[in-house]
């Protein structure tokens, strides 16, 4: 597995990590024995950087990921923000501080590697008070570096103007292209390592789905496909469902032969240089091997890289909810 640097941090993790929010159930049932053979194959991938967060599954996937053997050089992330009473408006440093510490104490470690602040609102990051008080629980050892995960471009450029910014983790694909032109070179000029979440578009990008697929009640991508339950940019990157399988469609058509739609979406984002590691969830062990699979694969052509920049502009841009 290729590894590249996560920013200041100065953790090397793999270039395919791990996103562990099917662990705490909230794409569906997934049990104990399921769990753990995806952190086992992610282990002997070479997988190296496992995303979670406190209000996956009510803590349920940080405990298993606690209770796993980890492979060397793994290192966990885990967000907060979304959970423990502090969301949307009671924020505080008493609150921050209790939620990394339940976090901790379900990850089984004294010092988490990495926290990020889980897509708090707008205001609350304009406010910047939030920010200080990750500096001070990064100073009393609670974390070794903080971050962000954000849904829009702007709230990436406020993180990004604070020297404590350790990461930045954003929403970026073929179908939500934007973070490409002023965010990514603004992170690699402030040293801010950037993790790409979504980067199959909630599946779209898998090339699997069509317009008859259907989703469980548990699952977000059917409860959440209007933005009903949090923001739609979570889903599906912001795309009506249906609107998504055409655009995937027209992708395909771009795609260069023999390369699998899934690998040809991860590598579109790995050759972007300020991207250091990209979570894609899976929710069966094998699946991990097509996604690590994208990491040997070959860059695109600069000539397609423009094309796929333009036909985003025309064709996909206009028609994603809930602001890029």
């Amino acid at each position: 597995m290729k590894t590249r640097r996560l920013g200041k941090t100065g953790y090397s993790v793999s270039e395919i990590g791990l996103g562990c929010w099917q662990l705490g159930g909230d794409f569906g049932p997934v049990g104990d024995e399921t769990a753990g053979a995806i952190l086992d194959a992610a282990n002997a991938a070479g997988v190296s950087f496992w995303d979670t967060a406190d209000v996956y599954g009510g803590g349920l996937s940080e405990s298993r990921i606690g209770s796993h053997a980890k492979g060397p050089g793994v290192h966990v992330a885990t967000k907060l923000g979304r959970g423990g009473g502090l969301f949307p408006n009671n924020f505080s440093k008493a609150g921050l501080r209790a939620s990394l510490e339940g976090s901790a104490k379900r990850l089984g470690v004294a010092t988490l590697d990495l926290a990020q602040l889980h897509c708090v609102p707008t205001a609350v990051l304009r406010d910047g008070a939030v920010f200080g008080w990750m500096d001070e629980l990064k100073a009393e050892g609670l974390v070794r570096h903080w971050g962000a995960s954000v849904e829009t471009i702007e709230e990436g450029l406020i993180c990004l103007e604070q020297p404590g910014c350790a990461t930045l983790q954003i929403i970026f694909n073929l179908l939500r292209q934007d973070a490409a032109t002023e965010l990514l070179p603004k992170a690699a000029e402030r040293d801010v390592g950037i993790i790409v979440r979504l980067p199959l578009a909630s599946g779209l990008l898998s090339g699997k789905f069509d317009k008859d697929t259907r989703f469980a009640a548990t699952d977000h991508r059917n409860y959440n496909a209007d933005g009903q339950a949090f923001s739609v940019g979570e889903t599906f990157s912001g795309l009506p469902f249906a609107r998504g399988i055409e655009l995937v469609a027209e992708l395909k058509g771009l795609a260069p032969q023999a390369l699998p739609m899934s690998q040809f979406a991860l590598r579109w984002i790995l050759d972007h240089p300020q991207v250091s590691t990209v979570i894609a969830g899976v929710s069966k062990p094998e699946q991990l091997a097509d996604n690590v699979a994208a990491s040997e694969q070959k860059s695109l052509f600069p000539a397609l890289m423009g094309q796929l920049g333009e036909w985003y502009e025309k064709s996909v841009k206009p028609e994603i909810r809930g602001g890029v």
